[in-house]
């Protein structure tokens, strides 16, 4: 499985930003095809931020309900995490993930 995530970069806090992911390659072994963004801060271990199923189910990390929203493109095995009311602790490294895999990610740093 290739991933690869775009759109990070340094946005003041209180703004919003977009970030994108394309998949390629892979196959689900029990039927269940759910992407997802995880995010690692400096120095923290990497945690889950959102997640969505093919057919649309979504889950998201407290910390970030009602700010983050996830959305999918199945015909183009896209997500996007759309990013708003940014926090300084929202700063980390997004990563996205399917199958198991993980890419690269984008910074995405929030200034005060």
């Amino acid at each position: 499985v290739q991933l690869q995530a775009s759109g990070g970069g340094l946005v003041q806090a209180g703004g919003s930003l977009r970030l994108s992911c394309v998949a390629s390659g892979g196959i689900s072994n029990n039927g269940v095809d759910v992407m997802g963004w995880y995010r690692q801060a400096p120095g923290k271990q990497r945690e889950e931020v959102a997640a969505i199923t093919s057919g649309g189910l979504t889950t998201y990390a407290d910390s970030v309900k009602g700010r983050f929203t996830i959305s999918r493109d199945n015909a183009r095995n896209t997500i996007h995490l759309q990013m708003a009311s940014l926090k300084p602790e929202d700063t980390a490294v997004y990563i996205c993930a399917r199958f198991g895999a993980y890419g690269q990610g984008t910074l995405v740093p929030v200034s005060s």
